[in-house]
């Protein structure tokens, strides 16, 4: 007989293979403190280590139910959260990454505030990180700069594990962009948020996929889908530009009126051309980034392509 459904925890898993026993245990201490109304959905993407395998011999013994779900290659994991939420069967939904570096437990408070209508979303606030230095650091100025530019309101430690109810998920899910932040959207979608602390542990197994490419793609991804700053900045350095050439131009004329240029016309053809120049240049650049954002999601593409799919009542790919 099927198991009811009540709480669903999406898990993307990239390069976990070491995490995953731990993890499974876990999980199966969380089901019991939640009435065994859990189902956990894992979606592997393309990871280059045996997570797959070993997540496909262990599950079938695992006494919450399960999904699991293969992409056909790496798409992200914003893609792989989208992947779960979308097969996720429970009314409260919760992510979070097999990596254990955020307390799995975190997602009891969390579907307790749900399920109480205390808030509509639940997020993780970090407090405290026993990173490496330079990780801290750098994770530390991407989500300073995230919350100047983006969305004020969210954590200083940015958004690593939350939680929301089914219509929350329908809302982000029917936000069908290209090329986007899933933690940009859960914010722009409002609702009633609740924040719970809590302090992030060191890695203990594998290396972090989240490299500083991937960090500042995704704080332009952020930057693009949710603000008109680089159009903001590109008018006011416009500007700034044309009182700049005005007070260099009338430097020149008085200088010129004055005989101090030997070449009359040079030095301020130099300046307009160097200043024209990288105006446009930027301005191309600012522009094409948008007209490229709305190409993609006129493209209609899947966010992701899933290769196969287990379930643990179904015992079979469907």
């Amino acid at each position: 007989m099927t198991q009811p459904v009540k709480y669903s925890i999406v898990i993307p898993v990239y390069g976990n293979a070491g995490s995953i026993p731990a993890l499974l245990e876990r999980l199966e201490s969380i089901s019991g403190v939640l009435d065994n109304e859990v189902e956990a959905v894992f979606v592997v993407d393309g990871s280059p280590d045996d997570s797959f395998e070993i997540l496909g011999r262990l599950l079938p013994r695992y006494s919450v139910p399960s999904q699991l779900i293969h992409h056909s290659r790496n798409f992200g994991s914003f893609a792989a959260i989208r992947t779960g939420m979308a097969e996720a069967r429970g009314d409260f939904i919760a992510v979070m990454a097999a990596d254990l570096q955020e307390p799995p437990e975190l997602v009891i408070d969390f579907f307790r505030i749900l399920a109480n209508d205390e808030a509509d979303v639940a997020v993780g606030r970090r407090e405290g990180r026993n990173d490496p230095a330079i990780s801290s650091w750098s994770s530390s100025t991407f989500w300073r700069l995230y919350r100047r530019w983006v969305f004020p309101s969210m954590p200083a430690g940015g958004v690593d594990i939350f939680a929301c109810s089914r219509p929350v998920m329908e809302e982000i899910l029917a936000l069908d962009e290209s090329h986007s932040s899933l933690v940009g959207l859960l914010y722009w979608v409002g609702f009633r948020r609740a924040e719970v602390p809590y302090e992030r542990q060191e890695r203990e197994h594998g290396k972090s996929g989240w490299s500083i490419s991937k960090k500042i793609r995704y704080l332009l991804d952020s930057v693009f889908s949710f603000t008109d700053l680089p159009l903001t900045l590109l008018i006011a350095v416009g500007a700034f530009g044309g009182f700049l050439t005005l007070v260099i131009g009338l430097v020149v004329l008085i200088a010129y009126l004055a005989g101090a240029i030997a070449e009359p016309g040079y030095t301020p053809l130099m300046f307009v051309m160097l200043f024209s120049t990288f105006s446009i240049l930027v301005a191309l650049g600012i522009v094409g980034t948008y007209v490229w954002r709305t190409f993609e999601n006129t493209k209609r593409r899947p966010h992701a392509v899933t290769s196969s799919r287990w379930r643990s009542d179904v015992d079979a790919k469907v």
